[in-house]
């Protein structure tokens, strides 16, 4: 797998040769990455996989014509044959009147930060498959346990290079490391599965496979003999292993890109109190370890921490150059690139900040209410905010849990249930977007 440096310097070399092409700008994204998985199922060898791959990505400019175009030969015949190819398709291609380069002044300037997201030892496979089946093992060993999907273990590492051609450089490189075990309880037509899964940088941040499994096996048991919910209006509580998608809803529209097409059901809200003043959404690009951690973003700018909801306001879109030229708005660091076309808008790290109440205490005056630990579908429309999804998890009966119950739905729109979320004290940070329990009163539930 190439490595940082090298990439680097093949993306310096594709942009040489589009300049020699007759491209006015240029910028390239090389991206390296090798992983390897091992599949454990009833305690015996189930798959070994294993793949490397290395990707080039070149965008020309011609005046405010574009075109970006990509490979896998870094080669300097390939990059040189690319990048003549990538100047005809710009100079055929439509004018953008946003197109163009993120400002030359706005780049961000290295070194760069250490954000320590490579793992130095790299486990081989043998320990890989020890892990796997460890964490198989601790979750068939939960009372109940009746059968297994299989238990995993996986490793990977990457490395990402961005240069342009009006001078920005930077490159960095990460490594994951992943255990899961998923598993089923009961037998014939009352059987039910859950599963356990944790990815870190670094192996010492994981948690142990029997706590993996042990967590995937309890789950499972929990969810025997489910009942039926009403239909009716009742407070829903979400469980940070769901409730954190509340937020990817969030990040879609307040993305540039959404705004500009008039596809987002916050557009024209940016002035409104649209969460309760206590909750507040952070953005941690630099969080060390972090899952998301960079410390560039997609077109070299520089990325900081931020505030998206404070005071119960949005803090503004998330822009990339083209949407922020269609906006008329300010860059934001939130260019987001991958091994083709043109950037997008994404996030780093993104947490919810605790409440002051137990989750205990969150579901206290509940009368009847549920806790939804299982999402399915894609019910959310992004354009008016209209949520309803298909839903597992336990009836909240007078402040208690009271029992797994299943096959329901969950329905509200997003600016109401931002507008009614109360967030517990249990927030743990280890995902990629982290938030603690949370409860959305006034949902509808439709179940029997």
């Amino acid at each position: 797998m190439i490595d940082a440096e090298k990439a680097l310097a093949r993306c310096a070399a594709a942009i040489d040769f589009a300049l020699e092409a007759g491209a006015d700008a240029a910028d390239a994204v090389a991206i390296g990455s090798s992983s390897e998985e091992v599949q454990i199922r009833l305690g015996k060898l189930e798959d070994v996989g294993r793949s490397e791959s290395e990707e080039i990505s070149l965008r020309v400019f011609s005046g405010q014509r574009s075109a970006s175009i990509h490979a896998t030969d870094m080669s300097d015949a390939a990059l040189a044959e690319l990048a003549i190819r990538a100047v005809a398709m710009a100079k055929a291609a439509p004018k953008d009147e946003y197109a163009g380069l993120a400002p030359k002044e706005l780049l961000a300037q290295g070194p760069f930060e250490d954000l320590d997201l490579e793992d130095p030892e790299e486990p081989a496979p043998e320990v890989l498959r020890r892990l796997a089946e460890e964490t198989e093992d601790a979750a068939r060993a939960v009372e109940g346990v009746t059968n297994s999907e299989g238990g995993g273990a996986g490793f990977g590492r990457s490395s990402v290079a961005l240069a342009t051609s009006d001078g920005f450089a930077g490159a960095y490189s990460a490594t994951s490391i992943s255990l899961s075990a998923s598993v089923i309880a009961g037998s014939g037509g009352k059987m039910q599965r859950d599963h356990d899964y944790r990815t870190a940088r670094h192996a010492e941040d994981l948690l142990s496979p029997a706590e993996i499994g042990r967590v995937a096996g309890e789950r499972t048991v929990a969810r025997l003999e489910p009942g039926r919910m009403p239909s009716k209006q009742m407070p829903v509580v979400f469980d940070p292993r769901v409730g954190n998608s509340l937020l990817g809803h969030l990040v879609g529209a307040m993305s540039g890109p959404s705004i500009a097409r008039r596809g987002s059901f916050l557009l024209g809200r940016l002035d409104e109190e649209l969460f309760p003043k206590e909750l507040r959404i952070l953005e941690e690009p630099h969080r060390k370890r972090g899952l998301r951690s960079r410390p560039f973003d997609g077109e070299g700018l520089p990325t900081t921490q931020r505030a998206l909801v404070e005071n119960g306001r949005l803090t503004g879109w998330l822009t990339n150059a083209s949407c922020a030229r269609q906006l008329g708005i300010g860059l934001t660091g939130h260019a987001s690139r991958g091994s083709g076309g043109s950037p997008g808008v994404s996030t780093a790290n993104i947490l919810l900040e605790a409440g002051t109440l137990s989750r205990s205490e969150l579901i206290a005056d509940i009368e009847d209410g549920v806790l939804v630990t299982e999402l399915f579908g894609q019910g959310v429309n992004g354009v008016t905010g209209d949520y309803s999804r298909g839903a597992s998890g336990f009836r909240i009966i007078k402040g208690e849990i009271a029992g797994p119950v299943a096959e329901f739905t969950v329905a509200g729109n997003l600016l109401d249930m931002f507008a009614y979320m109360t967030a517990a004290d249990d927030l743990d940070i280890y995902r990629a977007v982290d938030v603690p329990t949370l409860r959305v009163d006034g949902m509808t539930v439709a179940g029997e």
